[in-house]
C-alpha cells in the first residue's frame, strides 16, 4: 500500500494567512476569539474567532461568496510552491465544509437559482474551475468530522492507486443561521471556551479555511505521512455524543491498526476539545478505554473557537508542524481538570522530542474520526 504524504498545507485564520503565521501565533498564545457585540450575527454579544467585515481575500472576488473565496485563497498559497499541479489528471479535489453557502438564505430571495447556487456541488465546481482541476471535485459535509474524513478519504484514493494526489481544503462561515443553532442548543459560552476545565460550559465559534496537499511522492524528509485513519457513529442522539466514548475509541483503536502503531508510539493528542460538558466528558472516556491518558492532549479551540468544516484541517496542521518543531501547543483556558477521568491536559507549551501525534474529532449525528500522523 502506498505511503501518504503532507506535503503543503495553509492555514487561512482571523490570526493568520499562513500556515507558519498561525503556528507562531499560538506559541505566542494568541487567540483570535474577542467578545462581538449584538448586531447582524446575533442579538446578544457572543464570543467567536471572526474575520473582519472588511477583510479581502481575494484581489478580485468576481462571482465568489465568502465561503468559496476562502476556499480559493488558502488553495493558492498551498500550492503555490507543493510541486502539484492542479490540473494533472491524477489529483483529485477534495472539499470540506458543513455549511457551504448557507448564509445566501439570510441574503436572498428564494428561488430555483437560488437553490442551485446554494448548493455545495455548484461552490465545487467553481473552485475547482478557478485552478483547473480536470476530476469532478469530491464533497465531504459530514458534521465536526468533516476535515478528518476528507483527509482519510484522499488518503485512501491515493492508497487505492488511484490518484497520486489530494487538494483537501475546508472551510466555514459564521452566519445569523449557523449561530442561532447553536445558541438554541443552549452550547454557546458566554465567555472564552475552556476545554476539559472545571468551569468549562461551552463552545466559541469561528471561522476559517485550511488546505492539506496529500501526494504519494514525499517530496521532502521533513514531510509528515498520514499514517493511519478511521470513522465511527456511535447512533447514541442526533446532537449529544456517546455517554461511554466506545465509539470513538473504536476509531482511535482503528487508526492506529491502520497506522501499525501502538498506542505507546504516540507522542501527543490533538483532541476535539470543544469545551461543552457532554464532548469533552466522552473524549476522557475515549482516552482512557484506549489507555492514553498518560499522553499529553491539547485542544486549540481556545485559539479557533469552533471552525466546523475547517477544524479537523486547521488542527491536523497544526498538529504537523508541532511534530516538525517539536512543540505541543498548550490546551487555552484550561486551568483545572473537569472531567471525570483522568487526562494529561496540556497546560503550558512543550517543546519536547515528538513523533508521532493522533487526532481526533466527533461530530452531531454521533460520528467520530481519528487520524494518526507521524514523521517519516
Amino acid at each position: 500500500m502506498k505511503s501518504v504524504f503532507i506535503v503543503a498545507d495553509n492555514i487561512l485564520s482571523p490570526i493568520g494567512s499562513t500556515s507558519a503565521e498561525n503556528f507562531d501565533k499560538l506559541t505566542q498564545n494568541i487567540s483570535g476569539i474577542k467578545e462581538h457585540p449584538a448586531g447582524g450575527k446575533s442579538a446578544v454579544p457572543f464570543y467567536a474567532s471572526l474575520f473582519k467585515d472588511d477583510q479581502a481575500f481575494l484581489t478580485a472576488p468576481g462571482i465568489y461568496t465568502k465561503f468559496e473565496q476562502l476556499l480559493i485563497a488558502s488553495i493558492t498559497d498551498a500550492l503555490k510552491d507543493s510541486g502539484v499541479d492542479s490540473t494533472d489528471p491524477k489529483t483529485v479535489l477534495i472539499i470540506s465544509t458543513t455549511k457551504g453557502n448557507i448564509s445566501m438564505l439570510e441574503t436572498d430571495a428564494d428561488s430555483p437559482g437560488l437553490s442551485h447556487r446554494i448548493a455545495l456541488p455548484t461552490s465545487a465546481n467553481l473552485v475547482a474551475e478557478r485552478f483547473g482541476f480536470v476530476n469532478k471535485p469530491l464533497i465531504v459535509s459530514h458534521a465536526c468530522i468533516s476535515g478528518l474524513m476528507a483527509m482519510i478519504t484522499g488518503m485512501r484514493m491515493i492508497q487505492s492507486g488511484q490518484y497520486d494526489n489530494a487538494v483537501v481544503v475546508g472551510g466555514d462561515v459564521i452566519t445569523r443561521f449557523v449561530l442561532s443553532g447553536f445558541q438554541s442548543f443552549q452550547a454557546i459560552s458566554a465567555q472564552p471556551c475552556k476545554p476539559f476545565d472545571l468551569n468549562r460550559d461551552g463552545i466559541n465559534l469561528g471561522e476559517g479555511a485550511a488546505t492539506v496537499i496529500l501526494s504519494s511522492n514525499q517530496q521532502k524528509a521533513e514531510n509528515i505521512q498520514l499514517a493511519g485513519g478511521s470513522v465511527s457513529n456511535d447512533a447514541n442522539h442526533i446532537s449529544g455524543p456517546s455517554k461511554t466514548g466506545e465509539e470513538l475509541f473504536d476509531a482511535i483503536n482503528s487508526a492506529l491498526k491502520s497506522a501499525g502503531v501502538e498506542s505507546e508510539a504516540i507522542d501527543f493528542i490533538s483532541a476535539h476539545g470543544t469545551a461543552t460538558v457532554y464532548n469533552d466528558e466522552m473524549e476522557a472516556k475515549a482516552i482512557n478505554l484506549a489507555r492514553m491518558q498518560d499522553i499529553p492532549v491539547n485542544s486549540l479551540k481556545g485559539y479557533y473557537g469552533h471552525t466546523l468544516g475547517a477544524s479537523g484541517l486547521i488542527e491536523a496542521i497544526i498538529a504537523t508542524h508541532s511534530l516538525k518543531h517539536n512543540i505541543i501547543i498548550p490546551t487555552r483556558g484550561f486551568h483545572e481538570l473537569g472531567v471525570t477521568q483522568p487526562l494529561n491536559v496540556a497546560k503550558e507549551i512543550q517543546t519536547i522530542p515528538l513523533t508521532a501525534c493522533l487526532k481526533t474529532a466527533s461530530g452531531f449525528g454521533g460520528c467520530n474520526a481519528a487520524i494518526v500522523l507521524r514523521k517519516s
